[in-house]
């Protein structure tokens, strides 16, 4: 079948480069647009402590959900987040939504709240000033080009952060947050053993940590029952921390 003089092959090969190009051109404005953002002004910011956990005195919990790879089990956990009413916050990686335009517009869609996991997932104790700002700014620039929403809450890599780190977080209208429950789903591909870190002795304010992984979409479901039959409301860390 011909379509304006293209086979259908050739017709998805040229929109796939077309969308490559113009992603290029998005990335290219993103980051020279980093080179204007002064960090010299940010020494001037104090720097604020990384958030561990949430508000005691509520019974609000939240799954923070870090995506820096593949698309695979995200549309099965949204299913579940919509079919037990619940809304949480993804944590996106750069790398990860240059390359999942649409994945991250279905997340918005849905009533997630958005935020950052930095750029290209690196150390961020080990960075400098500068390129601590990188991978914070231009993250959240290019977030914003796809769906226009300002982020707020930043999760560095691997809990990994230096002075800088924090400094330039505040400076951007960060704040930093790290987890008081880690499912460590990414290395336990155990459904029981997902379950039990995200539930057991799980109190008020807690931000339970988990990744897109198999197993975690499988025990989703049952994460969200016990968590609610416990008297505890899940929903976005913003809610959390408040």
């Amino acid at each position: 079948m011909k379509i304006f003089g293209f086979n259908t092959n050739n017709e998805k090969r040229f929109i796939h480069i077309t969308c490559n190009i113009i992603l290029g051109v998005i990335l290219a404005v993103v980051f020279s647009l980093s080179l204007f953002s002064p960090v010299s002004s940010v020494v001037s910011v104090t720097k604020q402590s990384p958030i561990y956990y949430g508000n005691r005195k509520n019974n609000n919990v939240s799954l923070m959900i870090n995506v820096y790879w593949g698309t695979e089990y995200l549309d099965d956990m949204i299913a579940t987040l919509k079919n037990n009413n619940v809304k949480t916050t993804f944590f996106v990686g750069g790398c990860w939504v240059a390359k999942n335009n649409e994945m991250l517009k279905k997340l918005d869609e849905a009533g997630f709240e958005i935020a950052s996991h930095g750029y290209n997932h690196k150390d961020h104790s080990k960075l400098s000033m500068e390129k601590n700002q990188d991978e914070i700014y231009v993250t959240h620039e290019l977030v914003k080009s796809i769906i226009g929403r300002e982020m707020n809450l930043f999760a560095p890599p691997s809990g990994s952060f230096n002075d800088s780190t924090l400094t330039v977080a505040s400076h951007l209208g960060y704040k930093t947050i790290m987890w008081s429950r880690d499912t460590v789903d990414w290395r336990d591909k155990d459904e029981n053993l997902i379950f039990s870190r995200a539930v057991d002795k799980t109190v008020g304010g807690d931000l339970i940590l988990m990744h897109p992984t198999e197993k975690t979409a499988k025990v989703l479901d049952r994460i969200i029952k016990a968590l609610k039959n416990k008297g505890l409301n899940v929903t976005t860390v913003t809610e959390t921390i408040s």
